[in-house]
């Protein structure tokens, strides 16, 4: 049986308790429901047992493609017996192109009518460090040199705070406009990453390093209790030759640790610096079950053809902006 939650405080205690990752809490939903998204949010049970749930996002496509519903790093609790309850509801709901899933784990059994997704929305290759390890542990994983730039950038003087106000927040953004144009990645509009601070509430984790009264360098995380995910991160000129984002990372890893987080992912891998960076801190990459599709409409088969190229023109179109 399907039950559709409307309640913040009941949708957050059963994500949370069931080891849910943050992008399953209420908040995320509130995100991306102010960014052309719809948001619902249902727990399957077995008898009066609640076994899981999914905070599906739907997103309409032109037509004749109607809609995407999306379930990002879900479901939880149960999570393969909950993915065999959504295809009949969400047909019967929403009548979408298909249904895509990331479960938060590293295998995942789907049936017959699902299929490997080529259009994945997060990466599933990915740092994923296991908080239940103890600190020495932890660092005996880590690369010789990063264990080396986590004590220069201490000594040189980096103090991390946690970043709570809207001002000390602009200053994180002006640190990734400049992260960005390093890197040649797009981001958001300043708005976004301040309706992710509003809702999230105490989700919403971002830590400074400040040299002096300096911010040279922030990651931005979302919490659960079972997973701490990095959303955003970035430095300035100083913050680079500080080394002071080894610190940072270090000092956001012993913070989820010490709050009972169990897992902490830093967002995926690609072959380029910051993955490089990344991989200095556990000896092995983490590569979770990816996405699944379960088709809903004929028109799906034309949709995943469209779809790169669909990305590759919106992607030049906001370069040509610049």
């Amino acid at each position: 049986m399907i039950d559709v939650i409307s309640d913040e405080k009941t949708w957050n205690e059963h994500v949370l308790s069931m080891d849910g990752h943050p992008l399953q809490l209420w908040g995320w939903g509130a995100v991306k429901s102010a960014y052309n998204w719809k948001t619902e949010r249902i727990l399957v049970r077995n008898g009066n047992e609640v076994i899981g749930g999914a905070q599906l996002l739907i997103r309409p496509l032109p037509a004749p493609f109607r809609a995407l519903v999306y379930v990002p790093r879900g479901p939880f609790g149960a999570s393969e017996t909950v993915a065999k309850e959504l295809p009949a509801y969400i047909k019967r709901t929403w009548h979408p192109t298909h249904l895509c899933i990331e479960p938060n784990s590293e295998s995942f059994t789907v049936g017959k009518k699902w299929r490997k997704s080529p259009n994945s929305i997060l990466l599933a290759r990915t740092i994923a460090l296991d908080l239940t390890l103890s600190e020495e542990q932890l660092l005996a994983g880590m690369a010789k040199k990063t264990r080396q730039y986590i004590r220069k950038s201490a000594n040189e003087g980096v103090n991390i705070q946690r970043v709570t106000s809207p001002e000390a927040i602009e200053e994180c953004l002006a640190i990734y406009k400049q992260t960005a144009e390093r890197a040649g990645f797009d981001i958001h509009d300043d708005e976004y990453y301040h309706t992710i601070r509003r809702q999230m509430g105490e989700a919403s984790v971002v830590f400074g390093a400040y040299k002096g009264q300096e911010l040279v360098a922030f990651v931005w995380l979302v919490v659960s209790q079972h997973t701490a995910f990095e959303l955003y991160g970035g430095m300035n000129d100083e913050g680079q030759k500080l080394r002071a984002n080894y610190s940072l990372k270090w000092h956001a890893i012993r913070k989820c640790r010490e709050w009972g987080v169990g897992a902490y992912d830093m967002n995926g891998l690609l072959n380029d610096g910051i993955s490089t960076f990344k991989q200095g801190f556990a000896e092995q990459e983490t590569v979770l079950a990816g996405a699944y599709d379960y088709p809903l409409s004929p028109v799906y088969y034309v949709w995943t053809t469209l779809l790169p190229s669909i990305k590759n023109l919106v992607r030049m179109a906001k370069r040509s902006k610049r």
